[in-house]
């Protein structure tokens, strides 16, 4: 799985001799010459379903969809729900479901305008994730038909607000070993739903506190005295009055560090009874009788292939993440454009962009942002492959769960990284509600968490891996035999730093040849992919040595973690790099290809310069590449800092989108006006001398 990719052509150009050999600079020419397709690029972007994300971004125009920062949390959560109605008004929910229920079978398309969602109000867009993401996709995906012609007119039309209750406070991603039961009575052909103990509520669910009205609610289903493991089922919450229905309780969650605009809260059921008929029965059923049926035999397989129908809560966060970024980004920049700090060379002020620490502390994260977007659009692809029937096999499946969990995880993180980066290097402005920043990370700080946590996932991704090391590793003696010495060999290689002495050859001591070196795809991908495949066969090989002892097999597997977690991490990153590559194949020659490879080249070496140590110890660098990959970034950021005000035309995003006054002309007027007035005294001579006068 992480070796099979191809290897691309993109290669930086190589200068002539009038050029710069180590920068890749066009000869007769200067970086400032480079002039992106701004129109180009913001379609490439934009993706397969650029009219789905327009359509959500001039919709997200609308004043009465933008947070207000510092509101009340009790108007929030009621301002959120006025927008919830608008969104119904203006057919944006409606995309994903089939005709007959208004909508278009567009699943990538509704995810792709989802995710834009986030410029207007995050609470917004995640209580709209709430209501037709997860509870209208549940019905949709786990229900049939029966179901389908009960529940889904008023979940579409948001007639029946509704929450998803799967977390429990005793088990939040371990939904396997949840505690709530529903058990069948064939007397009265009813489920019989209820919590047993405290750890059993099921908790921090969106709509619970105030809006929702129905529940999908996750419980083991019970029949016949047989625990067949978990299914979802359709349960009244509320009359029409919002007092809870008899047998259901609950508490409200209270103020949350962001998405305050969503009632989240607790709820319980105390041998609530719902019919037969509100089980959600695509996967598992029951007859009259309590006879259980299914068509998925083994129940784990039946577990995960429940929870694969809901991957597309990962994918939209996986977006939306992206898309915070970018705002954040444009805020960030644009202000390090206009700021001015600090006399330079020629005694004026300098704009905050032009220091090398000031570019390498926000130029990276966009390049890496970039990468997001790219590997964020193939991902939308394979989901809508998957969800279409157009490509609805297991292989395909697993691929999307995989992608959705690697990608989700990085681009969440990198969320909250990027953000509070972009803050800081807003200083006190940043602080400011106003600007936007501190609420956009509050907001996204609950993705790492939301469906599933981030270090799970990865788990998930590393599993897969090892599944995939395990399917190449050969059964017969004399084939293991030849696989362990291979194995051998490159450790060996590894060790007296046989490919350091080939690179130092190669480079002859020159920087210029170190560079050139790094600039190339495939040696970037060599690496990345060579870090990849040897974290998941060492930790491979170590599992394989337990043979069929169970016991030291699992105990190997948790002393494993933190390395799988790491290999998990590494293939995410080279998937980004993969998607990258192929998006910049897509773009035909001249600058904006050539400004696509500075930024990926910037991504790649990023990832390098991040795990140096690794490359080191491994013997896969020499210690010249090393110091040749800090001082190519260098390169690479000051050669991007003039495209920046292009590349961020490229997001799309307008004023209405950004709302950050220091990015909108207020800190450019502060700047003009402080010139001017300057300016103008010094011309009367009114300025007083200088205490120390500069050198003639």
């Amino acid at each position: 799985m992480v070796d099979t990719a191809p290897v691309h052509s993109t290669n930086t150009p190589k200068a002539d001799a009038a050029g710069d050999p180590a920068a890749g600079t066009p000869a007769g020419g200067t970086d400032t010459d480079v002039r992106i397709d701004v129109d180009l690029l913001a379609e490439h972007l934009l993706g397969r379903w650029a009219e789905d994300r327009r359509a959500s971004r001039r919709l997200a125009l609308d004043p009465a969809m933008h947070k207000i920062e510092g509101m009340p949390y009790a108007d929030a959560r009621a301002r959120t729900l006025d927008q919830l109605r608008v969104l119904v008004d203006a057919g944006a929910i409606q995309r994903p479901y089939p005709e007959e229920f208004g909508g278009s079978s567009n699943h990538g398309g509704n995810l792709a305008a989802f995710e834009e969602l986030t410029t207007a109000d995050p609470s917004m867009q995640i209580k709209a994730g709430v209501q037709w993401g997860l509870f209208g996709s549940a019905v949709h995906h786990l229900g049939t038909e029966r179901n389908h012609r009960e529940f889904l007119p008023g979940i579409v039309s948001f007639e029946v607000p509704g929450c998803f209750a799967m977390t429990e406070t005793g088990h939040g991603s371990d939904v396997q070993s949840i505690a709530t039961r529903a058990t069948y009575d064939p007397e009265t052909q009813e489920f019989e739903i209820h919590t047993p103990f405290r750890g059993a509520w099921k908790d921090y669910i969106g709509n619970a506190a105030l809006h929702g009205r129905a529940a999908v609610v996750f419980a083991k289903l019970v029949t016949q005295g047989v625990d067949h493991g978990v299914h979802a089922f359709y349960v009244p919450l509320r009359d029409a009055d919002g007092a809870f229905l008899p047998g259901v309780g609950g508490e409200d969650d209270g103020y949350k560090g962001g998405l305050n605009g969503i009632d989240n809260g607790r709820l319980h059921f105390d041998h609530v009874r719902v019919p037969r008929t509100n089980l959600l029965n695509r996967y598992g059923d029951v007859a009259e009788d309590g006879t259980y049926s299914s068509p998925i035999a083994s129940p784990g397989r039946r577990f995960f292939t429940m929870l694969g129908t809901l991957v597309q809560g990962r994918v939209s966060l996986d977006g939306a993440a992206v898309v915070a970024q970018k705002i954040g980004l444009e805020i960030a920049l644009t202000y390090a454009a206009q700021r001015r700090q600090f006399p330079t060379g020629d005694g004026t002020e300098g704009v905050l962009l032009d220091y090398g620490r000031h570019q390498r502390r926000l130029i990276p994260r966009l390049a890496t942002v970039f990468a997001q977007s790219f590997a964020h659009e193939k991902l939308l692809r394979t989901f809508d492959d998957v969800f279409s029937g157009r490509e609805d096999t297991p292989q395909r499946r697993e691929d999307l769960e995989t992608q959705a969990a690697a990608f989700k995880s990085m681009s969440t993180w990198s969320a909250l990284d990027t953000l509070q980066e972009c803050r800081e290097a807003c200083g006190g402005a940043g602080f400011l509600a106003e600007n936007r920043l501190t609420g956009l990370r509050a907001d996204l700080d609950v993705y790492v968490t939301f469906e599933g946590d981030n270090t799970v996932l990865l788990q998930l991704v590393g599993k897969r891996l090892l599944t995939d090391f395990r399917a190449k590793a050969p059964k017969d003696p004399a084939s293991t035999a030849k696989f362990v010495a291979a194995q051998a060999a490159t450790r060996l290689a590894d060790a007296t730093g046989i490919r350091r002495i080939g690179q130092a050859v190669a480079d002859r001591g020159s920087l210029a040849a170190s560079v050139t070196d790094l600039q190339d795809a495939k040696t970037q991908r060599d690496l990345l992919a060579g870090r990849v495949d040897t974290m998941v066969t060492e930790i491979g090989l170590r599992l394989a040595s337990a043979g069929k002892d169970r016991a030291r097999g699992a105990l190997l597997l948790n002393r494993s973690q933190h390395e799988l977690i790491e290999a998990a991490k590494a293939h995410a990153e080279l998937m980004q790099w993969d998607a990258f590559t192929e998006a910049i194949d897509e773009v035909p020659p001249g600058d904006t290809r050539r400004v696509l490879v500075w930024l990926r080249d910037l991504f790649a070496l990023g990832l390098l310069e991040q795990h140096l140590d690794w490359y080191l110890m491994h013997g896969r660098i020499t210690v010249q590449r090393a110091r040749a990959v800090s001082a190519y970034i260098d390169r690479l950021v000051a050669r991007v800092r003039p495209v920046i005000p292009q590349l961020l035309e490229s997001f799309g995003y307008e004023p209405g989108h950004v709302r950050a006054p220091i990015a909108l002309g207020e800190e450019q007027a502060r700047q003009d006006e402080a010139r001017a007035w300057f300016a103008a005294e010094a011309a009367a001579g009114r300025l007083p001398e200088q205490e120390k006068k500069p050198r003639p």
